[in-house]
């Protein structure tokens, strides 16, 4: 029939349509993005009653002279209307803008996430310069917590009541509850300066300089980290595992003859996964937004400390950029669960 899937792909058409709508909200919600983020920075100041001088003066540093702060409403534009501002801060991610420094001018190239005085460059070359850390830091932990969270949340489940299950959720208990620079810093005084079994704190090195000190540098703040997402994601684990296995399909794989383990892994754990996978997907795009306790207990030069060390300086505009730099991330880290969703289950291709 015409219009219909080929033969061998039924959904084929279903899928396709399904990331197509996923991506056309992904574009919508970054567009919502800029927006907030404009107003976060601009439009809530001003409606507050700061003047364009006062804005200014966040630009250029603590210590800056008048004549410095009216440049930087010049070179800023922060007289012109909001809607004027606004359309030149968009066309600057899109397209680029350049920006005065008295008798020259900076380009700042697309995507332009505005350009730090402080330093006199854009923002987006450091943040891909800090990425690279980020990166690092948030991909092994992500890898440890999964695998050790959802081992540990599925072992539980199907020891219920057991020794196991109980010291099991009794750590994973404490590692929701105590926050990360407490764990990161009785972790570094415990193995770093105490036992000496890790690094200390500012010793990242690069993996293309040298790839076993870049292990040994991030091992310890992989464990860190991966110590409190775990424990949250084997309590997830654990209580979607224990109410699927009582399922009546769960019942009839068993009664079909089915392996324990293919009824496990193929029908229990499958079903389990769809809540995990959002959580994940929302906790991996903050991460490679940046890590921002994790990066300063351990001083890694990620963009989670680049933010901080931005908010010490006065150094608005890499604030800036970082805010919108992390919204992109849970964007489209939202837009890739959405797709593995029409994997992992199928049902949500007709939602």
């Amino acid at each position: 029939m015409p219009g219909s899937d080929p033969p061998g792909h039924p959904g084929r058409t279903i899928v396709v349509a399904f990331i197509v709508r996923r991506v056309i909200a992904a574009v919508l919600m970054l567009a919502i993005v800029s927006m907030a983020t404009f107003a976060i920075f601009f439009l809530i100041p001003r409606a507050l009653g700061q003047t364009p001088e006062g804005m200014a003066s966040r630009y250029v540093g603590r210590d800056a002279t008048p004549e410095a702060i009216q440049g930087a409403v010049k070179r800023l534009h922060l007289d012109d209307p909001l809607l004027v501002q606004y359309g030149r801060f968009a066309q600057g991610i899109v397209a680029g803008q350049d920006y005065s420094l008295g008798p020259r001018k900076a380009e700042c190239p697309a995507p332009c996430f505005g350009f730090s005085f402080n330093n006199n460059q854009p923002v987006w070359p450091t943040l891909l310069d800090r990425l690279p850390a980020t990166i690092s830091l948030a991909l092994g932990a992500a890898i440890t917590w999964v695998v050790v969270g959802v081992s540990v949340g599925v072992v539980s489940a199907l020891r219920r009541g057991t020794a196991m299950d109980r010291a099991a959720m009794t750590i994973a208990l404490a590692g929701v509850s105590l926050p990360i620079y407490f764990t990161g810093l009785v972790s570094l005084s415990l193995f770093a300066y105490t036992l000496g079994i890790f690094p200390g704190g500012g010793s990242y090195t690069a993996f293309t300089e040298n790839p076993v000190m870049w292990f040994q540098a991030l091992v310890l703040p992989w464990i860190t980290l991966a110590f409190l997402y775990a424990a949250l994601y084997a309590r997830l684990t654990r209580a979607g595992m224990l109410e699927t296995m009582g399922e009546d399909y769960i019942r009839t794989a068993r009664a079909k003859g089915l392996k324990e383990r293919t009824v496990v892994t193929k029908h229990a754990l499958r079903a389990t996964l769809t809540p995990i996978l959002t959580i994940f997907g929302l906790d991996l795009g903050l991460l490679l937004g940046g890590a921002v306790l994790t990066e300063s207990t351990f001083s890694i030069p990620g963009i989670g400390k680049l933010v901080i060390d931005a908010i010490r300086s006065n150094d608005l505009p890499v604030v800036l950029g970082v805010t919108l730099f992390a919204a992109i991330f849970i964007v489209l880290a939202n837009l890739i669960v959405d797709v593995l969703y029409a994997v992992v289950d199928p049902r949500v291709r007709l939602s």
